[in-house]
């Protein structure tokens, strides 16, 4: 096991807390770009913001209860790590519950970007659906195994197969999208003279489009099947980290590449990174579209 359970749940909140602080701050910078930009994907951008935040939240709450439960109301009925093994207690339910939601939703803006940047192909819909909807119902089976649970059952014993399913999803999810997208990008900007500007574009998708958050998924996938109670601290850390990822990749296209001047003129609203995304020969039209699927311009 590691750390034991109540240590593990006080550091989750400690690192939860501060996620939670930058995801907020990147947040209200997200709104103000947003506000600014007249497209019509701001209004898919800004209520999917302001949904991972609430999300965030609310998981952050929840664990503020169950700590003051664990360490202040029930300290003279129970240990902490009695209270917190306790896997069928409503407040347990209710975290899990917001972190699939917020996991799903947030794997569904990875999946939609990865759609419109390779022109709406269905080989990516199709695919990127089944996985999506594979990934909710296992999440929601893993909150029903959990409500089941007895007393002398943990985490590690307790939808073992389901729990790993979800995290491995979850996985290929995150990297397939990146990998898609950064090789999308890579194909049409191969044949532009930039230097060494052309793998600029690369590593920022891949910081944008879930680099980091992959790696905390494939953290909690780690501890867990370590059987280290460790992953309790990166699963709460994960939460708000979901809403910085989704947060960075508008604000780095923004503030990073947003109305760049290429050829000695001003492209508008739109940056240099967005007309490479095209093939030669593409419309302002379809450039425009490719951008606005970014910053909802």
């Amino acid at each position: 096991m590691g750390i034991p359970l109540d240590e593990a749940s006080l550091l989750a909140l400690f690192f939860e807390t501060l996620f939670y602080g930058v995801f907020l701050t990147l947040y209200c910078l997200t709104l103000y770009v947003l506000l600014k930009n007249a497209g019509s994907n701001r209004q898919l951008l800004v209520p999917v913001a302001t949904v991972l935040l609430c999300l965030a939240t609310a998981h952050l709450i929840v664990d503020f209860v169950r700590i003051l439960e664990a360490f202040v109301f029930n300290a003279g009925k129970m240990s902490a790590n009695a209270y917190y093994s306790n896997l069928a207690a409503p407040l347990e339910l209710a975290k899990t519950v917001l972190y699939v939601t917020q996991t799903v939703l947030a794997d569904c803006v990875l999946v939609w970007r990865c759609y419109v940047l390779n022109h709406r192909s269905l080989f990516i819909a199709v695919p990127g659906l089944i996985v999506l909807c594979t990934n909710a119902v296992t999440g929601y089976i893993i909150v029903w195994s959990l409500s089941q649970a007895n007393s002398s059952s943990t985490v590690f014993t307790t939808a073992h197969s389901w729990i790993t399913t979800f995290f491995t999803l979850t996985m290929i999810t995150s990297v397939t999208c990146t990998s898609v997208i950064a090789w999308r990008i890579y194909r049409t900007r191969r044949f532009m003279s930039d230097g060494f500007a052309v793998y600029l574009p690369i590593l920022i998708v891949i910081v944008e489009s879930g680099a980091i958050y992959a790696t905390g998924v494939l953290s909690i996938l780690l501890a867990y099947l370590s059987g280290s109670n460790g992953q309790y601290t990166v699963l709460d850390a994960v939460s708000p980290i979901m809403g910085i990822v989704f947060c960075l990749t508008i604000l780095q296209v923004h503030f990073q590449v947003g109305g760049k001047q290429v050829g000695g003129r001003q492209i508008g609203g739109k940056s240099h990174m967005s007309r490479s995304l095209e093939p030669r020969g593409v419309t302002d039209s379809s450039e425009s579209e490719v951008y606005a699927m970014w910053t909802g311009a």
